[in-house]
């Protein structure tokens, strides 16, 4: 089995920046994509980007790109989340996903790809 846990979500103001970190422990080896996605009070979780195993290639929602990016160390197991210019339609709970095995890159978007999830790390964004 894999565990996820994310660090680094809290609370800034608009405009400010946050880097968040998902680790990845356990006996499984993942050679899929990893991503980010976000979920509101009384919405859906949303995907916000993905990477796949070797970072050469990316996905990010229209809503994030140009602010947010994401990277991987696969050496410590750890994806980032890079989070600039953030405004207060990012406040959300973060969740990290892993799938364990690549896949297309244009399916990273589906939540139902991702085989492996963290409890997530709340971000708030004060106006």
């Amino acid at each position: 089995q894999v565990q996820l846990v994310e660090s680094g979500g809290g609370l800034v103001q608009a405009g400010d920046s946050l880097r968040l970190s998902c680790t990845a422990s356990g006996r499984t080896f993942i050679s899929g994509a990893k991503a980010w996605f976000r979920q509101s009070p009384g919405k859906d979780r949303q995907f916000v980007a993905a990477i796949n195993w070797s970072g050469s290639s990316t996905n990010y929602a229209d809503s994030v790109k140009g602010r947010f990016t994401i990277s991987r160390d696969n050496a410590k197991k750890t994806v980032y989340l890079q989070m600039n210019s953030l405004k207060p339609e990012d406040t959300a709970v973060y969740y990290c996903a892993a799938q364990a095995n690549s896949g297309l890159m244009s399916s990273t978007r589906l939540r139902g790809v991702y085989d492996y999830w963290g409890q997530g790390t709340q971000v708030t964004v004060s106006s």
